[in-house]
């Protein structure tokens, strides 16, 4: 049984979680449940991992993934979705009983490939650094994908900040304005926004203070295609 205040942050995480696929700051936390402090989030969290609801990810800092939600909350959804009735197949596995908590998987671990330039190429990225959970929502179906943390501020104005990890499905195509890991010159990787002309190609900021860089398009190799954004508090 939780009460109103972990019933409730639970709801929040979940919300955020669903729209963004990330988990909302302890600060976004606390004022969602208009908390002075943000040791009665940390209360609540503490409580809600102790009933099995949430679990906080190892060597990521406040990173959070959700276990089960509660029946009431799942009857909340189902009432708010206002009549919509998917269809069910039955894949043979055990049935919850009734009134059992719904089990909603989130996590797929994933390799982060080093780090990717938002500002002055670096250079090109080999190397597995690390693993990271990530929510499975972030992932296509059907396509590979790896992490990268970020280094610099040029795709500041795009969501994207220093020391973000960002979530790359790999492909060799993009469509103009997709946000992208483009290899210059088989040397050197940046995250940037694609655009193509005749012949060329421009890789652009999302940062007033960064040029664009204009290159012929036999320079410019796509690796890969922004999906999602994990950030850390």
């Amino acid at each position: 049984m939780l009460t109103k205040k972990q019933l409730d942050l639970l709801e929040f995480i979940h919300k955020r979680m669903s729209r963004d696929g990330v988990p909302p700051s302890f600060d976004e936390m606390k004022e969602a449940l208009d908390l002075r402090s943000k040791s009665g989030i940390h209360r609540l969290i503490t409580a809600l991992e102790e009933r099995g609801f949430i679990r906080r990810l190892a060597h990521r800092a406040r990173a959070i993934e959700i276990v089960k939600l509660p029946e009431s909350l799942v009857a909340k959804e189902a009432a708010a979705s206002r009549g919509f009735r998917p269809r069910v197949i039955d894949g043979g596995g055990d049935r919850p009983a009734d009134g059992q908590a719904l089990e909603v998987l989130h996590a797929q671990e994933l390799q982060v490939m080093g780090k990717i330039a938002a500002g002055v190429p670096i250079e090109a990225i080999s190397q597995v650094s690390s693993r990271i959970a990530v929510p499975g929502a972030m992932l296509s179906r059907g396509g590979d994908h790896y992490a990268l943390e970020v280094s610099g501020d040029s795709m500041i104005e795009a969501g994207i900040n220093d020391g973000d990890v960002v979530i790359i499905r790999e492909t060799a195509t993009a469509d103009d304005g997709d946000i992208v890991v483009a290899l210059v010159e088989e040397q050197e990787a940046t995250l940037k926004k694609i655009y193509r002309k005749s012949g060329s190609v421009d890789l652009v900021a999302a940062n007033p203070a960064y040029a664009t860089r204009s290159l012929p398009a036999d320079k410019v190799r796509v690796q890969g295609r922004l999906v999602g954004l994990i950030r850390s508090y």
